[in-house]
């Protein structure tokens, strides 16, 4: 593409903004036409003020520099508010979709502007420089990707099944071993203090500010991305001085306790093994901890119990809150839980050990094909662009 001629895109396309105009949410009347914003269609209403087939560029709201950039073809009667650019391509040079896969491909941070709420404004949206083959160049890059996307968002779908259906193979496994009960199983309740402790985080006075974290420390300090469905996550961290994690009464882990999300996303789960690499946690307001007294209830057992159908189906029932959903320790406490002999917990622990990594697998699998996919895509676009198709 190094040959072809660059155009700015003012000399491209009619930009017309002055026509878009924001309706707020209470003052729309709802009807038939779609009402869009920078990222796509965000309700519908009676009302019109296009009607033609035209591209939008989103002005804020994307991922600049990621390959998440939002432009997109609209057709027809809708209403756009100002929080995206109306563009009229000029069709005997330019081919609407030739610059949608362009301008989604780009890097375009150089043409952002604004800190808080990074804007591709309007004088800035026109200076993008664009590559314009001759049109049958355009359209003949525009069969194959389309071709090949297509093609690869079926693959996507396919990878993306597989890896549900291999969570949902671990699952079942789950669910089968605490359903499928002997002798010796009890019906006890979570709250009984002679098989656990649960201990609530430090939400006095004392508990961290914002400006109080730092990236290292002493303290390493729970966040809801810690605590996944699945156990820890140590990608993002943030920690607390020894001399804050010392002012703080409440909510340290000890080795073998296992961590609840109570706030938010409910029913997360983490296991403080040996193998954590941290000595010091503390959980955040939005958390649990439960110390198992071992003689009865191994944490491992509880952790892999927490996971299952039995404690999610639990969860959802009791989970109060639509904006932000909690999980009372008032109403936790009187959860059943099916609690067999040691012995037997150490078998089932087991079996979960040997047959998880199985399924890990066949999702690390599947997600590898997912990554390769993205690869591919970015690929193809590389060489339409560089006119190597």
């Amino acid at each position: 593409m190094s040959s072809c001629e660059m155009k700015q895109l003012g000399e491209l396309c009619d930009v017309l903004d002055h026509m878009r105009k924001p309706v707020t949410k209470s003052d729309r009347t709802a009807g038939p036409y779609p009402y869009y914003g920078a990222t796509g269609i965000l309700d519908y209403v009676s009302e019109y003020i296009f009607d033609e087939l035209l591209v939008l560029v989103g002005e804020d709201g994307a991922k600049w520099g990621s390959g998440e950039n939002t432009a997109y073809a609209v057709k027809g009667k809708c209403w756009v508010n100002n929080h995206a650019h109306v563009l009229r391509p000029f069709r005997e040079i330019l081919i609407d979709k030739w610059l949608i896969y362009y301008l989604n491909h780009s890097d375009l941070k150089l043409f952002v502007s604004g800190l808080t709420v990074p804007k591709l404004n309007q004088g800035n949206l026109k200076k993008i420089p664009i590559p314009v083959p001759p049109l049958p160049e355009q359209q003949r890059f525009v069969d194959i990707l389309d071709e090949a996307f297509e093609g690869i968002v079926r693959a996507k779908a396919n990878a993306e099944k597989n890896i549900q259906n291999a969570r949902e193979l671990f699952e079942g496994y789950l669910q089968s071993v605490f359903t499928q009960r002997g002798e010796g199983w009890v019906e006890r309740r979570l709250g009984e203090e002679d098989i656990m402790k649960i201990i609530d985080g430090d939400r006095g006075v004392n508990y961290p500010k914002s400006s109080e974290f730092t990236s290292d420390g002493f303290c390493l300090f729970l966040n809801t991305k810690n605590v996944r469905s699945d156990g820890f996550n140590f990608d993002t961290t943030m920690f607390i001085t020894e001399e804050k994690d010392r002012q703080l009464r409440k909510g340290k882990l000890k080795r073998d306790d296992v961590v609840l999300t109570t706030r938010g996303t409910i029913g997360n789960v983490g296991h403080y093994s040996e193998d954590v690499p941290y000595d010091n946690i503390r959980i955040n307001s939005g958390m649990l901890i439960f110390r198992p007294k071992k003689n009865k209830l191994l944490p491992t057992y509880l952790f892999q119990l927490f996971r299952s159908a039995i404690m999610k189906e639990q969860i959802k029932k009791y989970s109060t809150g639509a904006a932000q959903p909690q999980l009372p320790i008032k109403t936790l406490v009187n959860f059943n839980i099916p609690v067999p002999e040691i012995e037997t917990q150490n078998v089932i622990i087991k079996k979960l050990h040997s047959f998880e990594p199985v399924t890990k697998k066949l999702e690390f699998i599947y997600q590898q094909k997912l990554t390769a996919l993205d690869e591919l895509k970015k690929s193809l676009l590389d060489q339409a662009f560089s006119g190597q198709l």
